[in-house]
């Protein structure tokens, strides 16, 4: 019994069973409507494969090529694409109720470098021995938390507890990050405009040596 044939890969050769087809050549040569028997030669004939590149034409269309090479380079070019994808992850941020202001820059800073790339952020506020008592300071911690990264990212959940923690999640959001991005480069064009006219405004102003 031959081998199961993979759907996501041409019929080739043998595989083909059809009896015409419209050849192309190896060069792109329109060959016309030949034989199944005669195209298989043809390609023998140059060392090379007979591959169904449009089964649903009629007759449907082979094409004379290297099918080890051909399949070769789309995997290449797949692995490519892959490597290209960004896979979000869930990334954590842990914080006390009682987090000092640089401490929380910092995490609020990750969390926005997180969204940006794509990845879901989850905030968790863990409450430690008494703290327990004073939910109300978790809370308003992650509510000052979402106001800061809601240019980036949307709500998924909002001040959950989950044991001794309260939790938020966020997920981000592509047309919001879009529009940061114009704005980031807003900015930056509005800054290096700036630049120019201030060092042309200064090399105006500077006084002309006076010659002797």
């Amino acid at each position: 019994m031959p081998p199961k044939h993979d759907k996501d890969l041409p019929h080739v050769n043998e595989e083909i069973r059809v009896p015409n087809v419209r050849v192309v050549s190896g060069s792109g040569e329109a060959l016309g409507i030949l034989s199944i028997i005669e195209a298989r030669e043809r390609a023998t004939l140059e060392g090379l494969d007979l591959v169904e590149v449009a089964p649903n034409a009629d007759p449907p269309v082979c094409r004379i090529m290297d099918y080890g090479k051909f399949k070769y380079e789309k995997s290449k070019k797949q692995k490519e694409a892959k490597k290209k994808q960004h896979v979000s992850h869930l990334k954590e941020i842990k914080m006390h109720p009682k987090i000092e202001g640089h401490d929380y820059q910092f995490k609020m800073d990750h969390a926005r470098k997180f969204l940006f790339r794509g990845d879901r952020v989850k905030a968790t506020v863990v409450f430690r021995g008494r703290e327990i008592a004073h939910l109300d300071f978790g809370k308003g911690l992650l509510q000052r938390f979402e106001t800061a990264i809601a240019d980036l990212c949307n709500v998924e959940f909002s001040c959950k507890m989950e044991g001794r923690n309260m939790i938020s999640m966020f997920v981000p959001d592509k047309a919001k990050i879009k529009e940061f991005t114009r704005k980031l480069d807003q900015e930056r064009r509005r800054q290096e405009q700036e630049l120019k006219r201030d060092s042309a405004v200064a090399s105006v102003e500077q006084p002309q040596k006076v010659q002797q």
